[in-house]
């Protein structure tokens, strides 16, 4: 069996990634409060009540069995604020990518540097391929999509771009007789 790539901290050179939880809310409301970052995905900013109602949903992970979702907030280590979050479904046959960061931080690297280290640990814990759905005039995120080796596919879902990359396998331990 596989580990659960969902439920451990992870860490880059200048981001915390950690778990999302409830107490996240207030300051993950503030740090996302900018209309601007719905401009591809539409909706609206989360107020901090609705924001703690979606922490609490995805803390709580997907009640599918056949999927794990990983939600991690991200921490700039440098002040300790926190900045936006990537997210992974995972599936059997591979994980499905997100991420955002708030206006405020952006155009530092640091979306780049989280969705590299969560594609880092997913594929240190077995994942195959990894995916994202990206706006077709969403030229960062692309930009993200690309640094991180994935490609544009011509497959199309809710008229996002279909992005993929093929993982190497991680290096297993050779076992002597």
């Amino acid at each position: 069996m596989r580990p659960d790539p969902t439920a451990t901290p992870l860490h880059s050179e200048r981001l915390d990634l950690l778990p999302i939880a409830p107490e996240h809310a207030e300051e993950l409301a503030a740090a996302l409060a900018d209309p601007a970052l719905h401009t591809f995905t539409g909706g609206h900013p989360a107020t901090p009540e609705e924001m703690r109602a979606r922490c609490v949903r995805l803390a709580a992970g997907s009640p599918d069995p056949a999927e794990r979702w990983g939600n991690w907030v991200l921490r700039l280590r440098a002040d300790g604020a926190l900045t936006g979050y990537v997210q992974a479904t995972v599936r059997p046959d591979e994980a499905e990518l997100a991420w955002v960061v708030g206006t405020t931080w952006q155009h530092r690297g640091l979306a780049t540097e989280a969705a590299r280290t969560l594609l880092a640990h997913l594929t240190a814990t077995g994942t195959t391929t990894a995916v994202a759905h990206i706006h077709p005039a969403h030229h960062a995120s692309a930009r993200i999509a690309t640094t991180l080796g994935l490609r544009p596919t011509p497959h199309r879902h809710h008229g996002e771009t279909r992005w993929q990359t093929v993982l190497p396998h991680p290096p297993t331990a050779s076992r002597n007789p």
